[in-house]
């Protein structure tokens, strides 16, 4: 790999795809729980990368009796006044609905 091509990969932002299902875009690092995703922006913000986005299903199948669904990354958030940029790509109507009142009270 060439020095430019490292130099980029360190000064991108970290973007997480949060999702049980869908593959990871190019660009994110992906997880499949709540706990793995609270360990990957706990270790990012130890390292002092900056997150960009946090890009998030709702119902995380199997991997939900890991943390519950994710839903509760932005209960965790809110807990720790952490604000990142938020997306959802749920297909849950009712799960996207309650994920954006929190954003909406809180984000905002």
């Amino acid at each position: 790999m060439r020095f430019k091509e490292m130099k980029e990969m360190r000064d991108h932002n970290m973007k997480i795809w949060v999702d049980d299902l869908r593959p990871i875009p190019a660009g994110y690092e992906g997880t499949r729980s709540v706990n793995e995703t609270i360990a990957l922006i706990e270790e990012t913000e130890k390292k002092g990368e900056p997150i960009e986005l946090i890009d998030l299903d709702h119902d995380l199948g199997d991997y939900a009796m890991d943390g519950g669904d994710a839903i509760k990354i932005l209960d965790y958030l809110v807990e720790r006044e952490t604000f990142y940029p938020i997306a959802i790509h749920t297909a849950n109507p009712v799960g996207r609905a309650n994920m954006e009142r929190i954003i909406e009270r809180f984000w905002e």
